[in-house]
């Protein structure tokens, strides 16, 4: 007889975790927004601190 596939009454914990964080949307939504502000913010003040003094006229 072939496997039925997961019981009814399986555990969360048999879940690897890898597989419930990519199966919750929200949480991979949230880590995106976060990741890109953040990495836009370093970029854009490694920029700032990496200017040299402007020339005055």
């Amino acid at each position: 007889m072939p496997d039925a596939g997961p019981e009814p009454g399986r555990a969360r914990e048999d879940i690897p975790l890898g597989q419930r964080l990519f199966d919750n949307w929200f949480l991979l939504l949230v880590a995106g927004i976060v990741v890109m502000a953040v990495f836009y913010t370093a970029w854009g003040l490694w920029e700032v601190l990496s200017l040299g003094p402007a020339p005055l006229p």
